[in-house]
């Protein structure tokens, strides 16, 4: 049940603070946005162990913190090399949810793509964000299905000041990745950002989108919300890391609305903090799309990496394919909660959903729920789940052939998330998240 607080937290006490700052960003209708969502929030409250869509990722930790509002830093280039951070792509950067141009690197992008900061949106494509901000989240329309009373959505909202926008007119191909780097840099006092991402690709539009979330040292909080909305006949491939340190507290909501004929790939990979959780949701709004749904997630020591998707079939001559892994280790907790909904009319719906997770010690546990509710008579849809440990046998084979105990080890749990890595596109990014993986389990050895 979700209880509202018997005084004001820290996350709300702030935005009092910010209100003068928060005024001065965009239009009076999203000021007014802004009330609205802050008063919802302390009415909701955060949400407890007996709200069904919390159950098993209790928010306690981040709930006794007090943060302060997210402060200015600087990160050196050199730090981010050897990290997603240092690739040479298109990469608009941003430190503390506050832009960092100096981390930026610009490329050419074809003729009436925007790539910039919400505040420069504001300026350059107003009509673009009076469209789609705030209305693909389901804040204003209430779409969001399950989505719809989650709190941070609109402590998100509250806040909302500064953020990315990449938005692809019709027609153009972007064959560049764009590359939106989100570097915490925690410092004396645990800081709370809320950074905003709108994704617009129109019609017969295509590009690849990156979302990166890096952590470096310290308590923070990353509470963020993306818009995506993908036009008739459109392409997107959205990349979205979620790298925090583990004393960090990540939570973030992406939700999606397809048009007919597009096609909308999620490439998402967690490596955790002390608490990370990812709600996707896709709402399905015109016939024949694909929506393919890919996710790995990794947690060692006491780390929570909890993922929550929906997929909304709403119309007829659909098609959705989602796998997500899971690899857990140490007195880690994974979550996965995968909901598909197939509406009375979205007859030929084709639908599937797999869930698996390898546990690599006698203490770690995940919590696995796919869900499917199925409303025609006339379509093909099935999930499944599986949880087990590495299997004895095929690590017998590998040490019979000479390899030591944990290299072979690793060998059989890189196997096992090659199926969602080796889908990125961009081999680079791939690449490093393979690394990243590697070193991960070494650590855990």
């Amino acid at each position: 049940m979700i209880g509202a607080p018997e005084k004001a937290h820290s996350l709300v006490a702030a935005h009092a603070a910010l209100e003068p700052s928060l005024a001065a960003m965009g239009p009076a209708t999203l000021r007014e946005l802004r009330r609205n969502a802050l008063a919802e929030f302390v009415r909701l409250g955060f949400p407890g162990p007996k709200h069904e869509e919390w159950k098993y990722t209790h928010v306690r930790a981040l709930e006794e913190t007090e943060f302060a509002p997210a402060y200015g830093a600087k990160v050196d280039r050199n730090n981010l090399k050897g990290t997603v951070g240092g690739l040479a792509l298109f990469t608009l950067a941003f430190v503390n949810g506050e832009r960092a141009p100096e981390l930026d690197q610009p490329q050419a992008l074809p003729d009436g793509v925007f790539v910039g900061s919400l505040a420069d949106a504001f300026d350059r494509i107003p009509r673009i964000l009076e469209r789609f901000l705030a209305r693909q989240a389901g804040i204003a329309d209430g779409k969001l299905g399950s989505h719809l009373d989650m709190p941070f959505v609109r402590l998100n909202e509250a806040y909302m000041a500064e953020g990315a926008v990449v938005s692809v007119p019709s027609g153009v191909q972007v064959e560049a990745p764009i590359h939106l780097l989100f570097v915490s840099k925690a410092g004396a006092m645990p800081f709370a950002a809320h950074p905003r991402v709108l994704i617009v690709v129109e019609e017969g539009a295509s590009a690849t989108v990156i979302e990166s979330y890096l952590g470096h040292g310290g308590t923070y909080f990353t509470n963020c919300v993306t818009e995506v909305a993908v036009g008739q006949g459109a392409t997107l491939e959205h990349v979205r890391l979620q790298q925090e340190t583990l004393e960090a507290f990540h939570l973030g909501a992406t939700q999606v609305h397809q048009a007919g004929g597009s096609t909308y790939t999620s490439n998402a990979v967690s490596f955790g903090g002390r608490l990370a959780r990812h709600d996707l949701g896709v709402r399905i709004e015109g016939e024949r799309t694909e929506t393919l749904l890919n996710g790995a997630y990794v947690g060692m020591g006491d780390q929570l990496v909890d993922n929550h998707t929906r997929i909304d079939h709403a119309k007829p001559n659909c098609n959705s394919f989602e796998v997500y892994k899971g690899i857990l280790g140490g007195r880690a907790t994974g979550v996965f909660n995968g909901k598909i909904f197939v509406y009375q009319d979205a007859q030929k719906t084709d639908a599937k959903q797999t869930n698996q997770a390898l546990l690599l010690s006698r203490e770690a546990s995940v919590n696995t729920k796919p869900q499917l509710e199925i409303f025609a008579d006339d379509v093909k849809c099935t999930h499944g789940a599986t949880v087990g440990q590495i299997r004895e046998d095929a690590l017998f084979y590998l040490r019979s052939r000479g390899l030591g105990k944990a290299e072979a080890e690793a060998m059989l749990v890189f196997a096992f998330a090659a199926e969602v890595l080796e889908k990125i596109s961009v081999r680079a990014y791939a690449d490093l998240l393979e690394q990243t993986l590697f070193a991960k389990l070494e650590k855990e050895r």
